[in-house]
C-alpha cells in the first residue's frame, strides 16, 4: 500500500476505486474502476485521449489541457461544464499521466483537515522529485475557507488542483483561487457525440460486448433524453439492455425503463441565471416560443413560481411599461394565482403572463425614465423643493412661505396649469420619452402638450 493521508474520502458516484483507506495512486494506478461489476458509464470511460468524445476545443494539439493530460503541463485548471462531459474522465486521464502521483476528494464529504494532509503529502513527494495531482470533484461545494487552503499550495506548484464543477467558477470559486487557475469550460455534447458514446458501448468489450442489438428508434430516443450528458445516455442504455428480451433493445423497451428526459438546470448554479436570463430575453425579443419553452423548462426542473412571478411582474415595468400598461396587471394577477392555487395549477397563469408579456409591444422608456432621474440624484441634481409645492399643513408653515402661491390644477378649465414643479435645477429636464409602440402612440402626444401647458410654452 502507498503511504496515505489519513482516510480520504470517495468522489461521487463511487468512479474512484479507494484501496485501503485512501486515494492515493501510483502514477498509471487503475484509480477508477473498470471492472465487468462496474456500471456501464464507468467502464466505458475512455483510456486514453483518443477515445474521448467531444471537447475538441479543448483537446487540439499543444493546448494547455492536452499537455496537461500527457504529462507536460504545469498549470492548475478548473473544468467548468454540465454533468456528464468529460470532466471526472479527463482527471481519470491525468491520474496517468507520466511522474505524477494522483490524489482524489470530494467536496462532499472532504474538509479542511483532509485538504491539509493531502497538501503535507505532497509537499514530502516534491522533496523526492514527485509531482502530485489533486482532483476535487465538486469543488463549487468547498466553503471560502476550504478553498483558501489550497492557495499557498496553488500558488507555490506543491499541487497540481484539478477542480471539477457544474457551476460557473465566477460565481462559486474563491478570487485568487481563480485567478491561479486555467479555466476550461466543457460544451454539452451534441447528438452526434451522444450517438459515437452509445455505438461504442453496444459493440465494445468493455460495455455490451455485442450481446444486444440495439434500433435506430431507440437509439435516438436515448439521445433525446440524455441532454447531451453521455452518463445519462449509458446509464440509460445499460438499463434498457438490463430490461431487454430475446437480446434486442427496441424503442418500447428504453420508454418502459426511462420515462423522463433531463433537464440541464440547477436552481442553485449558473444555470438557474442562464434559464431565467434566457427568459427574460425571449420576453423582451417577443419570441413567444422560447419563452414558453423556459419556463416550461423552469417549470420542469423545479424552479420556485414564485421566483418566476417576481421576474415576470419585474419585467412588465421593465421592457413594457406604458406601451400596455395591463401587462403589469396581467403579471401581478399571475403572482397572486401563485400564491394563493400554486403548482400545478398555476403554470396556466404564469403561461398566460408570459404569452402576454412576449406579444405585449416593448418599451424601456419607464426604465429609462427612473434610471436617468436616479443618475441625476447621484450626480447632484436635487436642488430645494419650490416654496409653494412644500407642506403647509402646520402651524407657521405659511410665515415660512410654504404653499403660498400654490395654483391648484382643478380650479383650471383644462384641469393643468403653468407651474414650475422640478426644483431650479431640472426645469426643462425630460425623464419620460415615450416611444410610438402601443399605448405610448396616444401618450406621446398627450405629454408633448401637458409639457407645454406646464411650462408655459
Amino acid at each position: 500500500m502507498s503511504e496515505g493521508v489519513g482516510t480520504l474520502q470517495n468522489v461521487s458516484d463511487s468512479l474512484f476505486d479507494v484501496p485501503g483507506e485512501h486515494a492515493s495512486a501510483e502514477p498509471g494506478d487503475a484509480v477508477f474502476r473498470r471492472d465487468s461489476g462496474a456500471p456501464l458509464a464507468v467502464r466505458m470511460r475512455p483510456a486514453n485521449l483518443d477515445e474521448v468524445i467531444g471537447q475538441g476545443h479543448l483537446l487540439g494539439p499543444g493546448s494547455p489541457l492536452r499537455r496537461l493530460v500527457e504529462g507536460s503541463g504545469a498549470a492548475s485548471v478548473l473544468l467548468y461544464g454540465p454533468p456528464g462531459t468529460g470532466k471526472t474522465t479527463l482527471a481519470s486521464l491525468l491520474s496517468q499521466a507520466t511522474g505524477r502521483r494522483f490524489e482524489a476528494l470530494s467536496a462532499l464529504s472532504a474538509g479542511v483537515k483532509e485538504v491539509r494532509a493531502v497538501i503535507d503529502l505532497a509537499r514530502r513527494r516534491l522533496t523526492a522529485g514527485e509531482q502530485t495531482v489533486l482532483f476535487i470533484d465538486e469543488i463549487h461545494r468547498f466553503s471560502k475557507t476550504q478553498q483558501d487552503a489550497l492557495l499557498a499550495a496553488v500558488e507555490n506548484r506543491i499541487v497540481l488542483l484539478v477542480g471539477a464543477t457544474t457551476e460557473n467558477p465566477s460565481f462559486s470559486v474563491v478570487s485568487p483561487l481563480l485567478s491561479r487557475s486555467l479555466v476550461l469550460q466543457l460544451q454539452p455534447l451534441t447528438p452526434d457525440d451522444i450517438r459515437a458514446v452509445l455505438a461504442r458501448a453496444i459493440s465494445d468489450p468493455r460495455g455490451l460486448a455485442g450481446a444486444f442489438t440495439v434500433s435506430d428508434e431507440a437509439i435516438e430516443h436515448i439521445v433525446r433524453i440524455a441532454g447531451g450528458d453521455a452518463r445519462r445516455a449509458l446509464t440509460a442504455l445499460e438499463a434498457s439492455a438490463e430490461s431487454a428480451t430475446g437480446g434486442a433493445v427496441e424503442l418500447e423497451t428504453v420508454e418502459a425503463t426511462v420515462d423522463k428526459a433531463a433537464v440541464r438546470y440547477d436552481r442553485a448554479g449558473d444555470q438557474h441565471y442562464d434559464v431565467i436570463s434566457a427568459f427574460i430575453k425571449s420576453i423582451r425579443g417577443s419570441d413567444v416560443d422560447a419563452a414558453v419553452h423556459y419556463l416550461a423548462r423552469m417549470l420542469a426542473a423545479g424552479e420556485d413560481p414564485r421566483f418566476i412571478a417576481r421576474r415576470l411582474m419585474i419585467h412588465a415595468s421593465e421592457d413594457i411599461g406604458m406601451a400596455d400598461p395591463m401587462a403589469l396587471q396581467t403579471a401581478t394577477a399571475a403572482a397572486q394565482v401563485v400564491q394563493l392555487v400554486g403548482l400545478p395549477e398555476c403554470k396556466l397563469a404564469l403561461a398566460q403572463a408570459t404569452i402576454h408579456l412576449a406579444t405585449a409591444p416593448k418599451s424601456g422608456a419607464v426604465t429609462t425614465a427612473i434610471g436617468t432621474a436616479m443618475a441625476d440624484i447621484s450626480g447632484g441634481k436635487a436642488g430645494a423643493v419650490p416654496p409653494y409645492l412644500r407642506d403647509g399643513h402646520y402651524a407657521g408653515a405659511a410665515l415660512l412661505g410654504n404653499a403660498q402661491g400654490y395654483k391648484f390644477p382643478h380650479k383650471y378649465r383644462e384641469g393643468v396649469v403653468t407651474q414650475q414643479y422640478p426644483p431650479d435645477e431640472l426645469v426643462g429636464t425630460d425623464y419620460y420619452l415615450p416611444t410610438d409602440h402601443g399605448n405610448e402612440r396616444t401618450i406621446a402626444p398627450r405629454v408633448e402638450k401637458l409639457r407645454k401647458i406646464v411650462r408655459g410654452q
